[in-house]
């Protein structure tokens, strides 16, 4: 299984990324809304753990172009951001969960 993790916070990624390695699961990883867009529009993943808050955009618009794009991967976001208004706009965008 092919993971993307988007996330800005360098001991949070490095954290999530060793967990899902010793997994098992290749995992690539982008810190921003640039890297992580040139990696959603270049290749293909199995699941996208999606931080909403990156340096240059939201993740919110990362999961609206992976829909618009007709893409299909499951999409977990992952953000300190958990008010009702924030997990509806995501789950409404077409994430898996929240």
């Amino acid at each position: 299984m092919k993971l993307l993790i988007v996330e800005d916070e360098p001991s949070l990624l490095e954290l999530i990324e060793r967990a899902m390695l010793s997994a098992g699961y290749v995992v690539e990883t982008a810190d921003d809304f640039i890297s992580a867009e040139t990696k959603i529009i270049g290749y293909s993943y199995d699941c996208i753990l999606l931080d909403i808050n990156l340096p240059g955009g939201s993740g919110l618009d990362l999961l609206s172009k992976l829909k618009e794009m007709g893409r299909a991967e499951n999409v977990i976001i992952i953000s300190a951001r958990d008010s009702v208004d924030d997990r509806v706009a995501g789950l409404e965008l077409g994430a898996d969960d929240y």
